[in-house]
C-alpha cells in the first residue's frame, strides 16, 4: 500500500509502497549505499508501477544499472571542482557564478551529474563560514552580474535562510540577476508557500528555473505552486 504521507528513502520502503519489486531490494540496497534515494509523496503519486518503462520511475526509483561504471566515466563529469575557487562557488563563465547552498534535495534524480556530491550527511548545508567566503568572492569579482543558486536544491533551505541569502546578494551592486534552480514545485509543491515566495523577492531581477523532464510532472499541485511564484511577479 502506497504511503502518501512521507518521503520514501530506502529500497524496503519503495518495495512496501509497490514502487519496486521485493526481490530487487538487496541489489537496490547496494545502490542506496552509494547514491542517495528519496521519493516524495507528490512524485510517488505520479508513478505507474504497472509500467516497466514508466518515465517517472526511471527518473527517481533506483536501478541496479547505476553501479555499472565505464572507464570513461568521471565522478565530476561537468568539472565543477576545476572551477571552484572557494567552497560553494563554481565560476565557470566570466559573468556568472553558481552558489551551491546545500547538498540535499527533496528527491534524487537517478541521472544527476552531481550524484557523487549530494545526499544526507554532516555537510548538508554550506556552513556559515563557507557562505561568508562565497559571498565575499562574489563581492570581490565585479564581472559577476548573475548568480545561479543551486545545490542540491536551494529551496530545501528555510524561508529565513533564503531571505538572508537573497538580501545579501541583492546588496552587492554589480549582481543584477538571481536565478534559483529547483525541483521543489514538482517534488514537494506544498513547500512553495507564501513565506518562501516573499523570501525570494528583492530589488534585483529574480528568476526561478524549475527542473521538469516529463509533462506528467506538472500535476495540478505543481501548477498551483508555479502559479504562486508567477503571481508574485517571479518569471519562471
Amino acid at each position: 500500500m502506497l504511503d502518501r504521507r512521507r518521503t520514501l528513502r530506502t529500497p524496503e520502503e519503495l518495495a512496501a509502497s509497490g514502487l519496486a519489486a521485493p526481490e530487487r531490494v538487496p541489489a537496490l540496497n547496494a545502490v542506496a549505499a552509494r547514491y542517495a534515494v528519496a521519493v516524495t509523496p507528490a512524485i510517488a503519486e505520479l508513478i505507474d508501477p504497472k509500467d516497466p518503462a514508466d518515465p517517472i520511475t526511471r527518473q527517481f526509483v533506483p536501478s541496479e544499472a547505476e553501479l555499472e561504471t565505464r572507464a570513461e566515466e568521471l565522478p565530476d563529469p561537468i568539472g565543477d571542482a576545476r572551477h571552484s575557487p572557494v567552497e560553494g562557488i563554481v565560476h565557470r563563465y566570466r559573468d556568472r557564478a553558481l552558489l551551491k547552498l546545500t547538498h540535499v534535495c527533496p528527491v534524487y534524480c537517478r541521472f544527476c551529474f552531481r550524484r557523487e556530491m549530494v545526499g544526507p550527511g554532516e555537510d548538508r548545508m554550506l556552513s556559515a563560514e563557507a557562505l561568508e567566503a562565497a559571498l565575499a568572492y562574489i563581492a570581490a569579482h565585479e564581472e559577476i552580474w548573475e548568480v545561479v543558486l543551486t545545490g542540491g536544491d536551494p529551496f530545501m533551505l528555510s524561508p529565513r535562510r533564503i531571505r538572508d541569502v537573497t538580501a545579501r546578494l541583492a546588496a552587492i551592486p554589480h549582481v543584477k540577476i538571481l536565478r534559483w534552480h529547483t525541483r521543489m514545485p514538482v517534488a514537494d509543491p506544498e513547500r512553495i508557500e507564501a513565506e518562501l515566495v516573499r523570501a525570494l523577492q528583492c530589488a534585483k531581477a529574480v528568476y526561478v528555473a524549475v527542473h521538469v523532464n516529463h509533462p506528467r510532472e506538472l500535476s495540478a499541485l505543481a501548477r498551483e505552486a508555479c502559479a504562486r511564484l508567477i503571481d508574485a511577479g517571479i518569471p519562471m
